[in-house]
């Protein structure tokens, strides 16, 4: 099992938050390191359409187009590795904090969430451990969750043809199976964005004076 926490490795703060994502989940006994993660000077659409992935659903009116694509494409490249490697991964964004055990060694389908909704309104479990997919509809949020390799594989496959936002294209019409693990043991301590735009951040719970909207 491997667990990444994607960092933008030259940007300060994306860095920092990685750094202190990594601390956090020491303190569980879980061993993260640092992804290098995809960014606008990567030329996002090029890299989507030489996996044939269509870069038209990345045009919505929360987030930077490239910023998004490229969100997206850091998340697949785990996915891949997943699928390549054939084990399971963990996978964080640089906002990420872990709060608890993360549930590496319970049992669940292909791919669960055991991250606190970061934007919106959003259900509670009323279960404990794994259940389905209920906080809503999709993942609120891709800052903490698990992939097997079977399930990095469908992640993989319906990228070509529904390819999104990261956390919107995890959802229960793409794939029923998406599970929750509650309690939730990670929650995003954002104080910068550098995917969403001024509309998408004033859905973000931490969004208040000081937040910051950043290049990648």
């Amino acid at each position: 099992m491997r667990a990444f926490v994607i960092a933008i490795q030259d940007n300060e703060r994306s860095v920092k938050a990685a750094e202190r994502c990594i601390a956090s989940g020491a303190k569980y006994g879980l061993e993260i390191k640092q992804f290098n993660a995809f960014t606008p000077k990567d030329n996002p659409e090029k890299f989507l359409k030489s996996r044939g992935i269509s870069p038209n659903r990345f045009n919505e009116v929360y987030s930077r187009a490239e910023n998004c694509m490229s969100a997206f494409i850091s998340h697949y490249s785990c996915w891949e590795i997943s699928k390549d490697m054939n084990e399971k991964v963990v996978i964080f964004e640089h906002d990420a904090l872990v709060t608890g055990q993360v549930p590496v060694d319970t049992e669940f389908d292909k791919v669960i969430t055991f991250s606190k909704p970061s934007y919106g309104k959003y259900k509670t479990p009323l279960k404990l451990g794994v259940d389905r997919l209920i906080q809503k509809p999709y993942f609120g949020g891709a800052h903490g969750y698990i992939v097997k390799p079977d399930g990095a594989k469908a992640l993989v496959e319906k990228a070509v043809s529904h390819a999104g936002p990261t956390d919107l294209y995890l959802n229960i019409e793409n794939f029923p199976w998406l599970q929750e693990y509650y309690p939730w043991v990670c929650m995003a301590a954002d104080s910068f964005s550098t995917i969403q735009n001024k509309t998408g951040c004033l859905a973000k719970h931490n969004y208040k004076i000081g937040y910051k909207i950043i290049n990648a």
